[in-house]
């Protein structure tokens, strides 16, 4: 048996629900499968969503949500994955389609997986998290179009969130000068000490604007979406790049061609779910080598399992900040 939060949905009824399986619950896999002792997992925007029932995420009922788990690996079908290896999983559609990882143990994928990487626990893992893992996807999409430090300014917006609080830090690190933007004026003592060197409101790009603005930036990470992302566009200096990687005010992007064709600006999206392997491995490599671990450890809050449910409804709420790292033992 093991401890899991379990959600349904009978007759149009959503439930969530701390519980215990059997082992024999878990899904099967016709091949290379792993059976993960689970040690941390985490709450992402995605799992908010999940746990508070606010969007369809869920499409395959019942379902264990979490689609983040770091843990040791008992018991494998796949060559790559002996027991007693450390290993983290992001994406793949778990917690979605497939059961997740706010559980103390899962069957996954192995080509789903990718080895602990050296200099990290499994709880700091779970600490950067499928955000901080997109974050460090956006750092290396600005490195590989060409923005360097010495380009100029790197917007980051839904700065007090996982995504943005992790940004912050390792572009901050990198040498970038980090303009940050969150609608928290109460939080602007924690985005400095991560390392921005101005905060903006976020409501100044919220609202519907012009479609080429005053050029300021030469990068941007925007993980909100909509109008935020389209006045972020709007500013962007000639050539300068900005990457799409979430929707924390909306799927919509009510933007113009003009900071395309006017000024060269590259809008690249970021996809953390499906990215192959070889990608992932690196932005791994990359987070251990580049992110400050003690203030990952100052933007980090943990929680009991038992406490994910409520600890989303916060999420949601938008009264989080940074990451929340799920101890499934605790």
């Amino acid at each position: 048996m093991f401890k899991a939060i379990l959600l349904t949905r009978e007759n149009d009824q959503f439930a969530a629900r701390l519980t215990e399986l059997d082992d024999a619950a878990l899904p099967e896999l016709a091949n290379g499968a792993v059976t993960l002792r689970v040690e941390y997992s985490t709450l992402n925007y995605k799992d908010g969503l999940a746990l508070t029932h606010r969007s369809p995420v869920v499409r395959k009922w019942p379902m264990v949500p979490g689609i983040d788990g770091a843990g040791i690996v008992e018991s494998s079908t796949h060559a790559d994955y002996q027991p007693g290896l450390a290993v983290v999983l992001n994406g793949w559609g778990v917690g979605e389609v497939h059961w997740g990882c706010l559980a103390q143990r899962a069957r996954l994928s192995g080509d789903w997986l990718v080895p602990l990487v050296k200099g990290l626990s499994t709880r700091q893992a779970m600490a950067i998290g499928t955000a901080g893992y997109t974050a460090m996807l956006s750092v290396l999409a600005l490195e590989e179009q060409g923005v360097a430090p010495a380009a100029g300014e790197i917007l980051v917006t839904g700065a007090s969130g996982g995504v943005g609080s992790v940004a912050i830090a390792l572009l901050a690190n990198l040498g970038y000068a980090v303009v940050a933007s969150t609608g928290k004026a109460s939080e602007a003592d924690y985005l400095r000490r991560l390392g921005a060197r101005e905060i903006i409101d976020r409501a100044t790009l919220a609202a519907p604007g012009k479609p080429l603005q005053k050029e300021r930036y030469a990068g941007v990470v925007d993980a909100v979406g909509s109008h935020t992302l389209a006045n972020a566009c709007a500013q962007v200096r000639y050539g300068g790049v900005v990457t799409a990687c979430g929707l924390a005010q909306g799927l919509d992007f009510p933007g113009s061609v003009a900071p395309f064709i006017l000024r060269g600006v590259r809008l690249i999206g970021i996809d953390s779910v499906m990215a192959p392997r070889t990608r992932r491995l690196q932005a791994w490599q990359r987070l251990a080598r580049d992110l400050d671990l003690q203030l990952l450890e100052s933007m980090t809050r943990e929680i009991g399992l038992g406490a994910a449910i409520e600890t989303a409804g916060e999420l949601m709420a938008g009264s989080i900040r940074g990451r929340v790292v799920v101890n499934v033992n605790a």
